[in-house]
């Protein structure tokens, strides 16, 4: 019997594996399968070679639950260990047996698993005990027997396997018994081993009989040695791929279509890749691709292997060049992790443009599905982004569908302001803006449809890509000034008509919540809206992005800007305005003097001082000039609010420019709605 001791750098390692190797502990049944397919892979290898020249008999992988004896068993009938191969493979830690292997079979060994040669250790995790028992392949060899209680002592002997092949017998300690539980190992190796290459068997099939399920005399088989993305794509038809999704994803819809990722140089890939439908107001869920190694499932975070635009797809990858650290459990990026993600987005984005140009009506359908995985991409990946310019599409409020190239061309004539930029016009609800589509409709315009949750960042990008472009929310502007084709008509008012209708127009908005309006008279057609409610398009991109990205809140707690444009040349504002003036006019023109004398007395101190601090009496001549101006204001102010109730028109205007807009709630509904009655009667 030989005693020694386990080759490590520190008397702690055993603890440390034992919490800290695995972020999750039960990856030990996944490491231990993993070898013994390793194994098995090694012995078919060697055949083919013709260095092993018997029997190979059944390879399988057998997972045993004794519970009774408290054991988890993983037997294989593989390549199998003697003496040396465990003092070399198991009593000195980290020392990985399949990187020998692999260097020796580089070219034809690509199934094979081991990376680090701490797998096996894992098995401590949840064992107070393991126990090897293996036989080699090689001639003459003689079984051996190795067990270890956690701690760096082992002992080795004869073992009392008769068959090549591997037992790893862990006999699992008081706080991992879940382990003993078949339902939760079947659970587990349906998890990690269900695409494994090598049959893995794992108790019986059951069945119902007689009230209650039952074991057969069949052993239950829990992986598909073949899965689809291991076979030729020529050799797979539609209906294979489907069923393989739903085996993936049981219960969701049939996905929209798929791409196969098939690349053997400069690194190995395969993989298929899911385009599910997609809502609007998406969620990212972070584990919907599986990454796989060599058929070894490794983790559902695929972050740094697959862009983050790609995240939205499902399926699953498989490549052996994807380094991983200790556990197989997270990946280190490097150049060949950024090179399979280069690849992998360049494969997308070609079978998409394909799609586009094999047929673009079968594309049209499919697009508003497939459209925030395009736009999400464009906006976090530059070289996704060159591609898709040109399959990329904008919808118009018509349902037409325009490449960015053919919307150009169908605007550039009647869009095109008066400094040469072609202007799209957009709007983001095609239900709540219909009567600014309308309006633009009717001047001869053509407004597209941006209504996803990326598009306020996505029209920044359109004007950063597209030279001479700029994109105008429709409802951001009154018609005539959407497109600005020459100046803007100037408002005829005198100063106290102007300061009246400011006043009048101005009192209802201050009734809305968190908004702020400023008042701007235009001379539009007579028969444009009286009074039409404008949002900034710089302030509410600011606000909306703001929503989407922390470190904006300086633009999402400001007030939401309006203009509240009152057209001049409308019937019912110049009746308002001929009205106000003829009650107001000699009321307000001292005010209106006053205010101007004093803003001169003010103006003409401060002009004396020049750039010197002013003198307390120049002060007190500012303040008292200040004063005056205040208190005229504010007379004048008091003046037109005492005649507003004469003259509801102007706030019965200003508020169906609010309900239009839905700003129009509460108390302002109510009193909108009495004030209609009044007005009728």
């Amino acid at each position: 019997m030989q005693k020694g001791k386990i080759g490590v750098t520190t008397e702690n390692i055993f603890p440390v594996i034992k919490k800290f190797l695995y972020s999750d502990h039960e990856i030990f049944l996944r490491e231990l399968v993993s070898n013994a397919v390793d194994a098995t892979q090694k012995i078919r290898t060697l055949a083919g070679f013709g260095e092993y020249k018997g029997d190979l008999g059944t390879l399988n992988v057998t997972v045993t639950v004794d519970k009774e004896a408290g054991t988890l068993t993983v037997s294989d009938h593989g390549i199998g260990m003697d003496a040396d191969d465990i003092d070399k493979y198991i009593n000195q830690i980290a020392f990985s047996g399949a990187e020998d292997f692999l260097a020796k079979y580089k070219d034809t060994a690509a199934s094979i698993i081991g990376h680090f040669g701490l797998g096996f250790y894992s098995a401590f995790m949840v064992a107070d005990k393991v126990v090897i028992d293996s036989l080699s392949y090689r001639d003459g060899a003689k079984a051996v027997r190795w067990e270890c209680d956690g701690s760096p002592e082992y002992e080795m002997g004869e073992g009392s396997r008769t068959e090549r092949g591997t037992d790893i017998i862990l006999y699992i300690d008081k706080d991992s018994l879940e382990f003993l539980d078949q339902q939760r190992v079947d659970m587990l190796l349906r998890k990690y081993c269900r695409f494994l290459p090598v049959p893995v068997i794992s108790g019986k099939e059951r069945e119902w009989k007689d009230g209650k399920w039952i074991d057969t005399d069949r052993d239950l088989v829990v992986n598909d040695t073949e899965p689809q993305w291991t076979r030729k794509p020529a050799d797979l038809t539609d209906a294979d791929y489907l069923d393989f999704y739903h085996q993936l994803y049981p219960g969701k819809e049939d996905p929209l279509f798929w791409i196969h990722l098939n690349v053997d140089f400069p690194f190995h890939l395969t993989g298929i890749l899911y385009f599910p439908k997609i809502n609007n107001n998406f969620d990212i869920n972070r584990n919907r691709i599986q990454l796989y190694c060599n058929q070894v499932f490794v983790t559902d975070s695929v972050e740094g292997v697959v862009p983050e635009f790609m995240q939205l797809l499902q399926g699953v990858i498989d490549s052996p060049d994807i380094p991983l650290n200790v556990s197989r459990s997270y990946l280190q990026s490097d150049s060949a992790v950024k090179k399979i993600s280069g690849y992998i987005t360049k494969k997308v984005a070609q079978r998409l443009d394909d799609m586009f140009k094999a047929d673009r009506a079968d594309f049209e359908k499919k697009w508003d599905d497939i459209r925030i995985f395009i736009v999400y991409g464009m906006l976090t990946d530059e070289k996704f982004c060159d591609a898709a310019m040109n399959f990329m599409l904008l919808r118009d409020t018509d349902g037409k569908y325009f490449t960015l190239n053919e919307y150009k061309a169908l605007v550039e004539p009647s869009q095109t302001d008066a400094e040469g930029k072609v202007v799209y016009l957009y709007t983001t609800d095609p239900t709540a803006q219909y009567k600014y589509i309308k309006a633009a409709n009717e001047r001869g315009y053509n407004v597209i449809v941006l209504d996803g949750q990326l598009d306020n960042h996505f029209v920044g990008l359109l004007e950063h890509k597209l030279e001479g472009v700029q994109l105008v929310r429709v409802d951001s502007d009154v018609t005539d000034n959407l497109i600005r084709k020459s100046d803007r008509p100037v408002a005829d008012l005198t100063p106290s008509g102007r300061a009246i209708l400011t006043r009048l127009f101005d009192v209802p908005t201050r009734k809305v919540e968190k908004a702020s309006f400023v008042v701007q008279f235009e001379a539009l057609a007579p028969t444009a809206d009286p009074v039409v409610l404008t949002q900034n398009e710089y302030m509410r991109r600011m606000k909306e992005m703001a929503a989407l990205q922390p470190g904006m809140n300086f633009y999402g707690e400001l007030p939401d800007s309006y203009t509240l444009v009152v057209n001049t040349a409308n019937p019912l504002v110049e009746s308002i305005a001929k009205k106000s003036a003829e009650a107001l006019d000699s009321t307000v023109k001292p005010y209106l003097d006053a205010i101007d004398a004093g803003n001169a007395k003010a103006e003409e101190a401060r002009k004396a001082a020049g750039t010197a601090e002013l003198s307390p009496e120049a002060r007190q001549t500012v303040d008292k000039a200040e004063e005056e101006v205040s208190d005229a204001r504010k007379a004048m102010d008091k003046a037109i609010d005492d005649y507003a109730p004469k003259a509801p028109e102007a706030a019965q205007l200003v508020d169906l420019a609010l309900l239009a807009n839905g700003l129009l709630r509460g108390e302002a509904l109510s009193s909108f709605i009495a004030r209609s009655y009044d007005m009728m009667k």
